[in-house]
């Protein structure tokens, strides 16, 4: 069987390389008279017809082997580890899966589809690369001589349909209380970020806060790599980073576009997510009248958020360190930090205010704390009234 699909593969590849103007239905009606021609000479089961259509058009125009798992709605994570360590997140569960690449250089050819699909290079030279698929899921690859076991892949889908401020409350994420305070300062243009750990849904919160922003404002997104999905906005940009080229040259990062960003006239700038340098570049575009911009970053807590804000703006330029805490202070106005919990479930732990600059270091009013229980369980609970509301009286609230 597994030369007749070789064989089928290999003509139709050879016709779709003679006619590139074939739609998908065109192709797989090809793929599907192949197939009925070949069962005329070697007896194929209807069942293992259609599976083996699947298969050869899944070769030829997606992700092969991983297309069923892409598809699956219920799959919310696939870890490559090389050609024999596979794993799925199903039901926030982690389990190992037998994926037939057959060969490092099958998994090799699905890396370097992904990444030519977004203008993006991955090779010896080049072995760590960010990229995405079509549907926005965020893409890792790691490749050797980096990794010891071979090719790395790892693909964090998303929902099919976005999640909303309903989802979050009924997954006990937030409560309904904190969800319409945070939607009134999204409309009052508090500057706003969401601090977390890896995989704990900063990006899924901050798409969802984006929900708030009025429908007359003109966006700017600025992402390493394009998954920030901003709805119902018709004055959207959307940038993305570019990596250098096999020359060394074309580098645009997010440094470039957040000052780029600045000449576009935009109302509101959200960066997915900020890692280095960039950071001072985008406390100074919310210093510099962009209120209700929106940003994430990685920290353990909401004052780790801050330690490493100022932390990620040293690494770009030397400045006393009261001074970044000022910048830190004049642009920054809340923190939300989100975490993972032990049954895997994702909690907004905090809502704090930055409510000025005290005695050297950064001042905090916590607006809204997650109470643990003995359980290690808990809820999001209000602990304190918001300070500088001027924002929030000039737009009525």
């Amino acid at each position: 069987m597994t030369e007749i699909v070789s064989n089928i593969k290999y003509e139709v590849s050879q016709m779709l390389d003679n006619n590139m103007s074939l739609d998908e239905v065109q192709i797989i009606e090809i793929i599907k008279d192949r197939v009925f021609e070949k069962s005329k000479v070697v007896y194929i089961k209807a069942e293992e017809k259609s599976k083996i259509v699947e298969q050869i058009y899944n070769s030829l125009k997606k992700l092969d082997v991983l297309q069923p798992y892409i598809e699956d709605p219920e799959i919310s994570e696939i870890m490559i580890n090389g050609i024999e360590s596979c794993f799925i997140e199903k039901d926030m569960i982690i389990k190992k899966v037998d994926i037939n690449f057959e060969d490092e250089e099958k998994l090799e050819h699905i890396i370097q589809k992904i990444v030519s699909n977004v203008n993006r290079v991955v090779n010896e030279a080049n072995p760590i690369v960010d990229a995405r698929l079509e549907d926005g899921s965020r893409v890792s690859v790691v490749m050797p001589p980096i990794t010891l076991n071979g090719p790395i892949l790892t693909i964090r889908k998303f929902a099919k349909k976005g999640i909303t401020v309903e989802n979050l409350i009924k997954m006990n994420t937030i409560t309904e209380e904190s969800a319409s305070f945070l939607e009134k300062l999204v409309k009052a243009r508090y500057n706003i970020f969401i601090s977390g750990g890896t995989s704990s849904g900063k990006t899924t919160f901050l798409n969802t806060l984006s929900d708030f922003i009025p429908k007359d404002e003109r966006i700017i997104t600025i992402e390493d790599s394009a998954e920030l999905r901003i709805n119902g906005i018709d004055n959207l940009v959307r940038l993305e980073t570019r990596n250098k080229n096999i020359e060394g040259k074309g580098e645009i990062t997010i440094k470039d576009l957040i000052k780029t960003s600045l000449r576009m006239r935009p109302d509101r700038i959200i960066v997915g997510e900020v890692r280095g340098s960039e950071t001072l570049d985008m406390l100074q575009a919310m210093n510099t009248g962009h209120d209700g911009s929106l940003s994430t970053g990685h920290a353990n807590s909401t004052r780790d958020a801050l330690t490493r804000l100022e932390t990620m703006v040293l690494m770009g330029v030397e400045m006393p360190s009261v001074a970044i805490k000022q910048q830190i202070t004049s642009a920054i106005d809340i923190i939300i930090h989100i975490a993972k919990l032990k049954d895997k479930s994702r909690r907004v732990l905090e809502i704090s205010e930055i409510k000025g600059f005290e005695n050297g270091e950064i001042a905090l009013n916590k607006l809204y704390v997650y109470n643990f229980d003995k359980n290690g369980m808990g809820k999001l609970v209000k602990e304190g009234d918001l300070i500088n509301d001027f924002k929030m009286r000039m737009n009525g609230e």
